[in-house]
Protein backbone atom coordinates (compact mmCIF):
# COMPACT_ATOMS: atom_id res chain seq x y z
CA UNK A 1 0.00 0.00 0.00
CA UNK A 2 1.69 3.34 -1.02
CA UNK A 3 2.50 5.78 1.72
CA UNK A 4 1.14 9.08 2.48
CA UNK A 5 4.55 10.60 0.77
CA UNK A 6 3.87 8.81 -2.22
CA UNK A 7 0.65 9.39 -2.62
CA UNK A 8 1.45 13.46 -1.73
CA UNK A 9 4.21 12.98 -4.47
CA UNK A 10 1.86 11.22 -7.19
CA UNK A 11 -1.00 13.72 -6.76
CA UNK A 12 2.24 16.55 -6.93
CA UNK A 13 3.17 15.54 -10.28
CA UNK A 14 -0.32 14.83 -11.50
CA UNK A 15 -1.51 18.44 -10.52
CA UNK A 16 1.96 19.64 -11.70
CA UNK A 17 1.06 17.94 -15.34
CA UNK A 18 -2.58 19.59 -15.47
CA UNK A 19 -1.09 23.20 -14.45
CA UNK A 20 1.53 22.69 -17.09
CA UNK A 21 -1.05 21.58 -20.09
CA UNK A 22 -4.00 23.80 -19.11
CA UNK A 23 -1.31 26.85 -18.79
CA UNK A 24 -0.28 26.08 -21.95
CA UNK A 25 -3.71 26.84 -23.14
CA UNK A 26 -4.45 29.78 -21.31
CA UNK A 27 -1.21 31.10 -22.43
CA UNK A 28 -1.24 30.59 -26.39
CA UNK A 29 -5.27 31.35 -26.29
CA UNK A 30 -6.35 35.17 -26.94
CA UNK A 31 -6.84 37.28 -23.62
CA UNK A 32 -10.22 37.73 -21.93
CA UNK A 33 -11.59 35.09 -24.04
CA UNK A 34 -13.75 32.07 -22.23
CA UNK A 35 -10.83 29.50 -23.18
CA UNK A 36 -8.34 31.91 -21.61
CA UNK A 37 -10.53 32.06 -18.26
CA UNK A 38 -11.41 28.57 -18.17
CA UNK A 39 -8.16 27.61 -18.69
CA UNK A 40 -6.30 30.26 -16.24
CA UNK A 41 -9.18 29.01 -13.33
CA UNK A 42 -8.25 25.58 -13.81
CA UNK A 43 -4.66 26.58 -13.95
CA UNK A 44 -5.30 28.20 -10.32
CA UNK A 45 -6.72 25.66 -8.68
CA UNK A 46 -3.91 22.72 -10.11
CA UNK A 47 -1.13 25.07 -9.32
CA UNK A 48 -2.18 26.06 -6.24
CA UNK A 49 -2.51 23.10 -5.20
CA UNK A 50 0.47 21.26 -6.48
CA UNK A 51 2.87 24.15 -5.07
CA UNK A 52 1.00 23.51 -1.71
CA UNK A 53 1.54 19.32 -2.00
CA UNK A 54 5.29 20.53 -3.26
CA UNK A 55 6.09 22.84 0.09
CA UNK A 56 4.47 20.21 2.26
CA UNK A 57 6.85 17.17 0.55
CA UNK A 58 10.01 19.43 0.82
CA UNK A 59 9.36 20.13 4.39
CA UNK A 60 8.54 16.54 5.42
CA UNK A 61 11.44 14.63 2.80
CA UNK A 62 13.77 17.55 3.24
CA UNK A 63 16.59 15.40 2.50
CA UNK A 64 16.06 15.15 -0.99
CA UNK A 65 12.90 17.64 -1.52
CA UNK A 66 14.00 20.84 0.02
CA UNK A 67 14.02 23.06 -2.31
CA UNK A 68 10.95 22.12 -3.53
CA UNK A 69 9.42 23.10 -0.18
CA UNK A 70 10.92 26.99 -1.57
CA UNK A 71 9.71 26.55 -4.68
CA UNK A 72 6.26 25.48 -3.51
CA UNK A 73 5.95 28.50 -1.61
CA UNK A 74 6.91 30.75 -4.41
CA UNK A 75 4.30 29.19 -7.03
CA UNK A 76 1.74 29.28 -4.30
CA UNK A 77 1.97 33.15 -3.79
CA UNK A 78 2.40 33.81 -7.65
CA UNK A 79 -0.82 32.41 -8.77
CA UNK A 80 -2.06 33.90 -5.80
CA UNK A 81 -0.93 37.35 -6.18
CA UNK A 82 -1.86 36.96 -9.93
CA UNK A 83 -5.42 36.67 -9.01
CA UNK A 84 -5.38 39.74 -7.10
CA UNK A 85 -3.62 41.65 -9.28
CA UNK A 86 -6.70 41.04 -11.59
CA UNK A 87 -9.35 42.50 -8.66
CA UNK A 88 -6.71 44.92 -7.49
CA UNK A 89 -9.59 47.59 -7.96
CA UNK A 90 -11.90 45.64 -5.46
CA UNK A 91 -12.83 46.43 -1.34
CA UNK A 92 -9.68 44.88 1.03
CA UNK A 93 -7.35 43.74 -1.62
CA UNK A 94 -4.62 45.60 -0.23
CA UNK A 95 -4.01 43.12 2.90
CA UNK A 96 -3.62 40.09 0.88
CA UNK A 97 -1.05 41.69 -0.96
CA UNK A 98 0.47 42.23 2.38
CA UNK A 99 0.33 38.61 3.55
CA UNK A 100 1.47 37.85 0.33
CA UNK A 101 4.42 39.93 0.14
CA UNK A 102 5.60 39.08 3.49
CA UNK A 103 5.79 35.67 2.22
CA UNK A 104 7.85 36.30 -0.56
CA UNK A 105 9.80 38.34 1.56
CA UNK A 106 10.78 35.79 4.00
CA UNK A 107 10.88 32.96 1.56
CA UNK A 108 13.57 35.06 -0.55
CA UNK A 109 15.64 35.71 2.54
CA UNK A 110 15.53 32.01 3.30
CA UNK A 111 16.39 31.13 -0.16
CA UNK A 112 19.43 33.39 -0.07
CA UNK A 113 20.78 31.85 3.24
CA UNK A 114 20.23 28.55 2.13
CA UNK A 115 22.34 29.58 -1.27
CA UNK A 116 25.26 31.22 0.84
CA UNK A 117 25.43 28.14 3.05
CA UNK A 118 26.01 25.94 0.29
CA UNK A 119 28.91 27.87 -1.28
CA UNK A 120 30.24 27.07 2.11
CA UNK A 121 30.12 23.41 1.27
CA UNK A 122 32.61 21.21 0.24
CA UNK A 123 30.76 20.87 -3.47
CA UNK A 124 28.44 23.86 -3.20
CA UNK A 125 25.33 21.53 -2.90
CA UNK A 126 22.87 21.64 -0.47
CA UNK A 127 20.45 18.09 0.09
CA UNK A 128 21.22 17.67 -4.00
CA UNK A 129 20.80 21.35 -5.12
CA UNK A 130 23.71 23.70 -6.61
CA UNK A 131 24.09 27.02 -4.50
CA UNK A 132 22.66 28.63 -8.24
CA UNK A 133 19.43 27.35 -7.90
CA UNK A 134 18.95 28.85 -4.67
CA UNK A 135 20.02 31.86 -5.84
CA UNK A 136 17.74 31.60 -8.79
CA UNK A 137 14.47 31.06 -6.96
CA UNK A 138 15.59 33.82 -4.30
CA UNK A 139 15.73 36.65 -7.16
CA UNK A 140 11.91 35.37 -8.84
CA UNK A 141 10.78 35.77 -5.25
CA UNK A 142 12.64 38.95 -4.79
CA UNK A 143 11.05 40.63 -7.97
CA UNK A 144 7.58 39.02 -6.81
CA UNK A 145 8.03 40.37 -3.53
CA UNK A 146 8.90 44.06 -5.12
CA UNK A 147 6.16 43.90 -7.47
CA UNK A 148 3.64 43.00 -4.88
CA UNK A 149 5.12 46.30 -3.00
CA UNK A 150 4.09 48.41 -6.17
CA UNK A 151 1.00 47.07 -6.43
CA UNK A 152 0.33 47.93 -2.44
CA UNK A 153 1.36 51.59 -2.27
CA UNK A 154 0.66 52.35 -5.79
CA UNK A 155 -1.83 55.54 -5.88
CA UNK A 156 -3.34 54.38 -9.07
CA UNK A 157 -3.11 51.28 -11.48
CA UNK A 158 -4.01 51.76 -14.79
CA UNK A 159 -5.57 48.24 -16.46
CA UNK A 160 -2.43 47.87 -18.66
CA UNK A 161 -0.50 47.22 -15.66
CA UNK A 162 -2.82 45.41 -13.81
CA UNK A 163 -2.90 43.00 -16.74
CA UNK A 164 0.78 43.03 -16.84
CA UNK A 165 1.32 41.90 -13.35
CA UNK A 166 -1.20 39.45 -13.58
CA UNK A 167 0.49 37.85 -16.80
CA UNK A 168 4.45 38.01 -15.18
CA UNK A 169 3.27 36.36 -12.29
CA UNK A 170 1.42 33.69 -14.43
CA UNK A 171 3.92 32.77 -16.89
CA UNK A 172 6.56 32.39 -14.16
CA UNK A 173 4.44 30.23 -11.93
CA UNK A 174 3.76 28.46 -15.30
CA UNK A 175 7.66 28.59 -15.63
CA UNK A 176 8.63 26.64 -12.46
CA UNK A 177 5.51 24.08 -13.46
CA UNK A 178 7.48 23.69 -16.59
CA UNK A 179 10.65 23.90 -14.81
CA UNK A 180 9.64 20.80 -12.98
CA UNK A 181 8.08 18.86 -15.58
CA UNK A 182 10.88 18.84 -18.05
CA UNK A 183 14.00 19.65 -16.73
CA UNK A 184 13.48 19.15 -12.78
CA UNK A 185 12.56 16.30 -11.09
CA UNK A 186 9.82 15.40 -14.02
CA UNK A 187 12.67 14.40 -16.21
CA UNK A 188 13.44 11.37 -15.07
CA UNK A 189 10.26 10.15 -16.72
CA UNK A 190 11.84 10.87 -20.32
CA UNK A 191 14.42 8.07 -21.74
CA UNK A 192 17.88 9.62 -20.98
CA UNK A 193 18.45 10.44 -24.54
CA UNK A 194 15.88 12.77 -24.53
CA UNK A 195 17.21 14.60 -21.44
CA UNK A 196 20.60 14.81 -22.86
CA UNK A 197 19.01 16.37 -26.40
CA UNK A 198 18.45 19.70 -24.62
CA UNK A 199 14.80 19.33 -25.96
CA UNK A 200 13.36 19.32 -22.64
CA UNK A 201 14.53 23.01 -22.05
CA UNK A 202 12.36 24.10 -25.52
CA UNK A 203 9.15 24.49 -22.98
CA UNK A 204 10.99 27.10 -20.89
CA UNK A 205 11.99 29.25 -23.61
CA UNK A 206 8.89 28.79 -25.46
CA UNK A 207 7.08 30.32 -22.33
CA UNK A 208 9.52 33.38 -21.63
CA UNK A 209 9.49 34.43 -25.31
CA UNK A 210 5.26 34.24 -25.19
CA UNK A 211 5.48 36.05 -22.03
CA UNK A 212 7.62 38.63 -23.40
CA UNK A 213 5.32 39.13 -26.25
CA UNK A 214 2.02 39.36 -24.45
CA UNK A 215 3.89 42.02 -21.85
CA UNK A 216 4.45 43.81 -25.20
CA UNK A 217 1.37 43.88 -26.62
CA UNK A 218 0.01 44.66 -23.03
CA UNK A 219 1.87 47.54 -22.00
CA UNK A 220 2.07 49.09 -25.60
CA UNK A 221 -1.49 50.09 -25.17
CA UNK A 222 -2.86 53.31 -23.56
CA UNK A 223 -3.19 53.25 -20.54
CA UNK A 224 -6.30 53.57 -18.60
CA UNK A 225 -6.26 54.60 -14.72
CA UNK A 226 -8.16 52.61 -12.12
CA UNK A 227 -8.44 54.09 -8.58
CA UNK A 228 -7.25 52.19 -5.29
CA UNK A 229 -10.32 51.76 -3.14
Amino acid sequence: MPTPDIIALIAHVTLGTLAVIVGAIALASRKGRKVHTNAGRVFVVSMGAASVLGAVLGALKYETFWITFHAGILGATLVSSGVLAVRIHAHGIKKWFIAVAGLNFLNAFSLFIAGWYATTLPNAYLFGFAAEDYFFLFGMAAIAGVGDIRMIFGAQISNRQRIAQHLLRMCIGFFIAAGSAFTGPGASAFPEVVQNSGILSLPELAIIILMLFWLWKTLRRRPTLVARQ
